[in-house]
């Protein structure tokens, strides 16, 4: 269910309505020109500096992850932490309500702060599947709540995309429309969250804190202390390094796909939440085949299937032609199909080769640590091919180097697992 609370955010926020009206909004509204803003003295493409601030964004959370998590453990304390996030970000997504072309540096914060409060909390949330999950449910279990996310976010986008496509039906602006559906974000992530608060066990205490400065030093400790573990577990070392480069294009493409379609490609605001609409209903699909093909094949050798059709997808993403709505379609029923799939499996291969442990959620914060980095590189390479060819198909086609290094690795972990046996 805080799959099913959380995932507005990753639709609404991330993936559809907010990009599109941070173009609308930062833009002349002109296809033909390139389209510039300042923040402060500095002068930015538009879409370049959504990119920079989403991976600022991320380089909070990996900076905060460590501290935090130790914290989380040290004090039996995640589902306080888990909550503490999720309200942070759901207020900061009501607070976009009112981000308009005069407040730039307004939508900017409260994107950070969304964005910190969404992820932020995934690091105490998935800390809780090795401990409420058998190895042998955990593959099962991830998948489906990718798959209750996908349904729940793809209700409040429909309803979200009611009041932007049809504005006048309900009395409102355009403009209005799309900052309603922020406010109706927030107010869904708020709510459903209520229900695994509920339910889920507050954690264990599993070590006691020093006071004052300690606790700082004491949460990058725990980072260290995992790393160390981690050397004398070659399989894992190596199957985190491979996520390392493969989610960096995973991510990216997530997160980039919308503002590409929108300025690169030309596809109307409607078309484009089609897209992102056929994506999560295929997702739902893909993270439960995938799920099933790892039970058959492994969880590696999917992996690297995964990891092989995502280089399609970089290369199908820079020859796609512009304003043709049927092949961005066509690609975002392949971008679903493998996106909810590649996520959870790795969640569930992770926590597969942990070793035994109660102190989850280092675990967990050293993998979102890596995840959030990955995101970080990412988002600014994607930024910065941007700014430096001037054209976001040579930031899609780059991407492909992260997927090809990633697909090298996996198979280099599948190698160092054989060996063990």
């Amino acid at each position: 269910m805080y799959d099913w609370a959380n995932s507005a955010y990753n639709l609404v926020i991330t993936s559809t309505i907010f990009p599109a009206f941070y173009e609308a909004v930062t833009g002349d509204g002109n296809e033909q020109t390139v389209d510039y803003v300042r923040l402060g003295s500095f002068k930015f493409i538009n879409t370049a500096l959504y990119n920079y601030t989403l991976a600022a964004a991320f380089l909070i959370v990996a900076f905060l992850s460590p501290l935090l998590a130790s914290i989380a453990d040290a004090r039996g304390s995640k589902k306080k932490m888990l909550a503490f996030f999720a309200t942070m970000g759901s207020l900061a997504c009501m607070g976009l309500f009112f981000f308009e072309q005069q407040t730039l540096w307004l939508g900017l914060l409260l994107m950070i702060v969304s964005c910190v409060g969404y992820w932020g909390s995934l690091v105490f949330y998935n800390s809780y599947l090795p401990e409420i999950a058998p190895p042998e449910a955990r593959d099962k279990l991830s998948a489906k709540g990718f798959a209750y996310g996908y349904i729940g976010s793809v209700i409040l986008q429909l309803i979200c995309f009611a009041f932007v496509l049809f504005p006048d039906f309900f009395g409102i602006n355009g403009s209005r429309a799309a900052q309603l559906s922020f406010l109706l974000t927030g107010i869904w992530w708020l709510g459903f969250t209520q229900i695994p608060l509920r339910r889920l066990p507050a954690g264990t205490a599993t070590q006691q804190l020093g006071a004052g400065r300690a606790v700082l030093w004491q949460g990058y400790q725990e980072l260290g202390k995992v790393w160390r573990q981690l050397k004398q577990i070659p399989a894992l070392k190596r199957f985190l390094l491979s996520f390392f480069f493969y989610n960096m294009g995973v991510q990216t493409v997530m997160l980039a796909a919308t503002l590409y379609g929108k300025s690169e490609l030309g596809i109307p605001t409607a078309n484009l939440i089609v897209a992102i609409l056929i994506i999560q209903l295929v997702a739902i699909a893909g993270a439960w085949l995938i799920a099933r093909l790892s039970g058959k094949t492994g969880n590696l050798n999917t992996l690297m299937l995964c990891v092989v059709v995502w280089i399609g997808i970089c290369v199908a993403g820079y020859l796609i032609p512009a304003r043709n709505p049927t092949a961005f379609y066509a690609l975002a029923g392949v971008v679903g199909f493998v996106m909810g799939g590649i996520q959870s499996l790795s969640r569930s291969t992770y926590s597969k080769l942990m070793p035994p442990t109660r102190d989850t959620t280092s675990f967990f914060s050293f993998y979102d640590v890596s995840e959030k980095l990955s995101i970080v590189i990412g988002m600014f390479s994607f930024g910065l091919v941007q700014e430096i060819t001037g054209s976001q198909r040579n930031a899609v086609l780059a991407l492909m180097v992260f997927f090809v290094l990633g697909l090298i690795l996996l198979r280099y972990t599948q190698k160092s697992i054989t060996k063990n046996k």
